[in-house]
């Protein structure tokens, strides 16, 4: 979710405080993940991220609240119980954040990527790059525009019959030490 930044003009609408709020936790970033293909319900969502059905209940309420999660139609579970699987809305690309909130979207982004990433069995999967640039605020502001372009762009491919789910993690940050 690519934010305005200096020279970055972003059109999309301001988050209100309980939608930057909601997405401000690593926990329920995972779960909108987790819910973008299939609708999943509480307790399969919970075995999926390893949590307590009781916690992963309070996140994924604040999602639907939010409208970042939607119920689905109810159904019947294995012994009967009644089941409700959300799906995720891809709201979050719809929005952008106030800088308010900018801090606590960020350390969640980076706290779900690193989340997802260890629980990987075979770490040369993660084709990760750095890369130190010196870049003046067009320059900038047109790597915003180009990111947020491909983020984009990416997002309307349609999955091929044998596509596999991925990730993918952007970040660009000033470099402090090379001052």
């Amino acid at each position: 979710m690519a934010q305005e930044r200096e020279g970055f003009e972003d059109d999309r609408p301001l988050a209100t405080e309980a939608e930057a709020k909601a997405l401000a936790s690593a926990v329920r970033l995972r779960i909108l993940r987790l819910c973008l293909d299939q609708a999943l319900t509480n307790k399969e969502i919970a075995l999926r991220i390893g949590a307590n059905p009781a916690t992963v209940l309070h996140h994924v309420r604040k999602l639907v609240d939010t409208g970042f999660l939607a119920p689905q139609e109810e159904r019947i579970g294995a012994r009967g119980a009644r089941e409700i699987p959300y799906l995720a809305t891809r709201k979050s690309w719809a929005l952008r954040l106030d800088e308010e909130f900018w801090s606590d979207m960020s350390t969640a982004m980076m706290d779900a990527f690193n989340t997802e990433v260890a629980q990987l069995s075979d770490p040369a999967k993660v084709n990760i790059a750095r890369l130190g640039l010196r870049l003046d605020k067009a320059q900038y502001a047109e790597a915003q525009q180009r990111f947020q372009g491909v983020f984009q762009e990416i997002l309307t491919w349609e999955p091929g019959p044998e596509a596999e789910p991925y990730s993918l993690f952007l970040a660009i940050h000033p470099d402090i030490d090379r001052n």
